[in-house]
């Protein structure tokens, strides 16, 4: 079996490596750690995404070749953001526990710069930095590059979408000629090239093509609906799946606020992330976020980078990615570690070319999923709401205000009771639109499609019957075994009501409601052959007054019968 013995890594490494649980290299490990020890030195180029384990592949040849008798800083990671520092800053601290003289120190802006210069003073072979705080290390003196052999640009394609091109220039210009220099990215863009033919020489290169691993642990879902409805369809689905736990990234900083503001204000456990929030709220985000006390992070892809959370059973998309290689950068955080995960976006009817897109250029299959029903949602809240009163811990004061209360009831046997908390409970908690379909199709809504492949039919079910738009919509779905998407337009009356059909199950659907009965009476559904839907109205009229415009006279007058 393939394992870290055979990468011609030392003892006290393959210790360190056996205690923290490391058995079995990924392949990106697999391929570079041998190559970046047997080829020293060289420049590299590692090709991977998110959750592959680039930091091993960097970090256990660089704590190969660091000489830990040498006190000078010999090794430079740069990372995009604070978060990524950290957490790379401490798998390289864990990596080389048992080589003992190795110092690893982290720098990063947001935090005391008096505190790093402090810590900078020891020896310190190995330095992971963002680029904006160790440009300014350097510039105080606190940080010299004179004998560096190695730098390592982590993320390098976000720290260029995130505007250090400058300041790795300058870094660089610090650092010898004959250092060697590696670097790791998910995807290739011309920026990437540049660095590539500016500072490497021939580098030896890494691709890992992790799709086919990530299809097997990932599922790729969609769901249409509309912009102005995402909010409330991700509501519907953390109702019905409350032991989800994921991050939805979002396009704007603004947008990522707005986001979890509105979910906080309704009960929901979930916070932002963004960049206009201090070092310590995100801090602090995080920190709650590992300890599993809300239920989602709202992120931008900028603040996201650096976070490794485990066991996250989703992501979500709010709005796909303009770069849509990126789309598989975020996937990637769910579905770790053998775990499956889910991947959902919202689109809206006009992006289905984003997904044909994406099934093409990064080889995934999607599945389209609809909003959960009204039905679905309150019996889940239901559920929530009973499993939370069973939880109640029932206290001596409980007891005396019973005996007091327990005269309003008389009476009333506990199922009845029963059923007026249950009414009570939905008439407090599930006035929030619960009944609004909000799922759309591809080109729209059902009031845009194209009608012309709809017919209209009568039911002699109306709003008499307690039904509305969104309850008469489940009860042709249910009965005439049809799903809602192909039925279009409902016309609600008192005593009966109209809809348009799909043309397709004409036949099907109207043979599935015969013999049906509602509240002991026959539902009749036929054809309503005598009227036309909506949209073939409209058309009739466009068409008659175009006649009207060719004769140059106003549209035809009926005769009035006497």
């Amino acid at each position: 079996m393939n394992n870290f013995e055979t990468l011609g890594l030392s003892p006290n490494t393959l210790k360190a490596l056996n205690q923290l649980g490391f058995t079995t290299p990924t392949p990106v490990q697999t391929q570079a750690i041998p190559l970046l020890l047997e080829n020293d030195p060289c420049d590299f180029i590692g090709l991977a995404q998110t959750g592959t384990g680039k930091t091993a592949a960097f970090g256990l040849p660089l704590i190969e070749l660091i000489d830990s008798d040498d006190p000078t800083t010999q090794a430079l990671v740069m990372a995009p953001t604070r978060e990524l520092g950290q957490q790379t800053a401490k798998q390289l601290i864990d990596f080389s526990k048992d080589h003992k003289q190795l110092n690893v120190e982290v720098v990063y802006g947001g935090a005391a710069i008096t505190n790093q210069m402090k810590a900078l003073r020891r020896p310190t072979q190995l330095i992971v930095a963002t680029p904006g705080r160790l440009l300014d290390l350097i510039k105080r003196k606190s940080v010299k590059l004179d004998n560096i052999k190695y730098v390592v640009l982590d993320e390098a394609d976000e720290m260029l979408n995130m505007g250090f091109k400058e300041a790795i220039d300058e870094i660089l210009a610090f650092t010898p000629d004959e250092r060697s220099t590696w670097l790791f990215s998910a995807t290739m863009p011309p920026e990437i090239r540049k660095i590539i033919k500016k500072y490497m020489n021939d580098p030896k290169e890494v691709t890992i093509n992790r799709e086919e691993k990530s299809n097997k642990d990932i599922t790729h879902q969609y769901v249409i609906t509309k912009t102005a409805n995402k909010v409330a369809a991700l509501r519907r689905f953390l109702d019905i799946q409350p032991e989800m736990r994921g991050v939805m990234f979002c396009r704007t900083r603004r947008e990522t606020q707005q986001i979890a503001d509105e979910l906080n204000d309704l009960g929901y456990s979930a916070e932002p992330l963004h960049g206009e929030l201090s070092q310590q709220q995100r801090d602090a985000a995080m920190k709650r976020f590992k300890q599993r006390s809300m239920q989602l992070l709202i992120a931008t892809d900028v603040a996201a980078r650096g976070i490794d959370v485990s066991d996250l059973t989703h992501v979500i998309h709010h709005t796909l990615p303009d770069q849509l290689e990126s789309y598989t950068h975020r996937s990637g955080r769910t579905g770790r570690a053998g775990k499956k995960g889910v991947s959902l976006a919202f689109i809206n009817p006009r992006e289905g070319r984003k997904i044909k897109d994406l099934e093409r250029r990064i080889s995934v299959q999607f599945e389209q999923v609809d909003v959960p029903d009204s039905t679905s949602i309150k019996s889940m809240r239901l559920k929530s709401w009973a499993d939370q009163i069973n939880g109640i811990e029932i206290t001596p004061q409980t007891d005396g205000l019973y005996n007091e209360i327990k005269q309003a009831f008389q009476g009333l046997s506990k199922e009845d009771v029963l059923k007026k908390l249950i009414a009570s409970q939905i008439e407090s908690t599930l006035t929030d639109s619960v009944d609004a379909n909000l799922n759309e199709s591809i080109g729209g809504s059902p009031e845009n499609r194209d009608r012309s492949r709809f017919n209209r039919y009568f039911i002699n079910l109306g709003s008499v019957d307690g039904m509305n738009k969104s309850e008469l919509v489940e009860f042709l779905s249910e009965i005439g075994k049809v799903h809602k998407k192909f039925i279009g337009s409902i016309e609600l009356k008192q005593n009966h009501s109209y809809f348009d059909l799909d043309k397709r199950f004409d036949k099907e659907a109207a043979a599935r409601f015969q013999k049906v009965t509602f509240n002991g009476r026959d539902i009749r559904m036929n054809r309503d052959n005598d009227g036309p839907t909506k949209s073939q109205m409209g058309k009739k009229k466009t068409r008659t007054e175009r006649r009207s415009r060719r004769k140059g006279n106003n549209a035809p007058s009926r005769r009035r019968k006497r």
